[in-house]
């Protein structure tokens, strides 16, 4: 994540800018806004989890406790993935405000594009290979709008969907973190009880959410103490992320920990007689726990690596390429995983479970990768992969190089 600029547009907005020569967690000795190169590592991370989870529940055996067990443990993914969402959005604004006019176009251009555009190519593929659809237009149509709606063109592509609430939401979230400032920390424990709250519901209590028809997860408000303590964290960032530094060996503990509780109660729901991904299930209680010191913990990995970091190093180019190429992969992964796993698949039959997991966990990284490579260097880069074109940047960095040239 990139900010840049220094004006904050209003003065309770601003961030503590540190006297020029001294380094914080945000800012270089000579004041300016540093690339936060430890939410790179989060954001590769948490999507290469993401993949995790969508293949382990492809290709597993209904009755494999083992993989059902890892399953629970890979689905702090959506929660992890809308506190980041929160933290680089108010991060990022308050650094750099902008009008809403000028803030949402941008925003909705590299999100809202590219969530209809995979959303037609989802609904259209299956509508292609669906012999009693194919042909007909309307209900084409129809099933494309449903899914814009709802988020369900794929099984993926609600967090999109949510991300842009989120984006609408921003002026308010601001407000509140503004005007709460002296009270974050009871914000935080107020925004985490009523997480709880609102899991153990839909966990415990099915019939209190009835009236959503199962689409919980597509709301911002199931996902409240994230989107919430995102915020709050960026508003603190140089303290937060000076904290993650300091206390680093002890939140890798709390990790070890917190694994070891989202276990426990995943074990605890198989003797209840839950089935073992109904166990699992990704909206219950253990997960804000365990979904909260995830975050810190792979924010911890991600100061470590920012820290040693040699820029220009093959290392340091991997990760960034990574960070650049991961939205694009996280769009893209769902066809790859249903091409390989497609009717009687051949990859199915020829290699046997548990093994087709893994197997099937790194073809879907390494042609997701391709194909998210091939789109970055096309016209269609921005609403298959939600960055600019590389050819284009490629094109303007040689006519500016040129002009340089010339003048000189």
């Amino acid at each position: 994540m990139t900010a840049t600029g220094t004006g904050t547009g209003t003065a309770d907005a601003a961030p503590r800018v540190a006297p020029t020569g001294v380094q914080t967690p945000t800012r270089t000795a000579a004041g300016r806004p540093r690339h936060l190169y430890e939410i790179d590592v989060l954001r590769i991370l948490t999507f290469a989890c993401v993949l995790g989870v969508h293949t382990t529940s492809h290709t597993m055996a209904s009755d494999d406790i083992g993989l059902a067990g890892l399953l629970s443990l890979l689905h702090f993914t959506r929660l992890v993935f809308f506190t980041l969402t929160a933290f680089v959005l108010v991060y990022s604004y308050t650094i750099r405000p902008k009008p809403m006019s000028v803030f949402w176009p941008k925003r909705f251009l590299l999100v809202g594009v590219p969530y209809l555009a995979w959303s037609f190519v989802y609904v259209a593929s299956a509508w292609l290979l669906d012999s009693g659809q194919r042909g007909d237009v309307p209900a084409l149509v129809t099933t494309y709008a449903e899914g814009i709606v709802t988020g369900t063109a794929k099984y993926h592509l609600y967090f999109l969907l949510v991300t842009m609430q989120v984006y609408l939401l921003l002026p308010a979230i601001m407000w509140v973190v503004r005007r709460t400032r002296r009270h974050h920390v009871t914000l935080l424990v107020v925004a985490f009880v009523v997480q709880l709250g609102i899991f153990a519901c839909y966990k415990y209590f099915p019939s209190t959410d009835a009236w959503m028809h199962g689409y919980q997860k597509q709301f911002f408000f199931s996902y409240v103490f994230f989107i919430i303590s995102g915020a709050i964290a960026a508003d603190h960032a140089d303290g937060f992320l000076g904290f993650i530094r300091k206390y680093r060996r002890a939140i890798m503990w709390s990790f070890a920990g917190g694994a070891l509780l989202t276990v426990v109660v995943f074990a605890i729901h198989l003797l209840a007689g839950n089935s073992p991904y109904a166990a699992g299930t990704p909206l219950q209680p253990i997960e804000v726990v365990w979904s909260t010191i995830v975050f810190v913990a792979f924010l911890a990995i991600g100061a470590a690596w920012a820290d040693k970091r040699v820029p220009g190093s093959r290392l340091a180019k991997a990760v960034d390429y990574a960070s650049d190429r991961s939205f694009g992969i996280f769009l893209s992964h769902p066809l790859v995983i249903w091409l390989l796993l497609y009717g009687d698949s051949w990859l199915e039959g020829l290699v046997p479970k548990p093994w087709l997991t893994l197997v099937t966990y790194v073809l879907v990284v390494v042609l997701a990768v391709a194909i998210t490579e091939v789109f970055r260097w096309t016209p269609l880069s921005v609403p298959l992969t939600g960055r600019p074109s590389l050819s284009s940047r490629k094109a303007r960095a040689a006519r500016a190089a040129k002009r340089q040239a010339a003048v000189a």
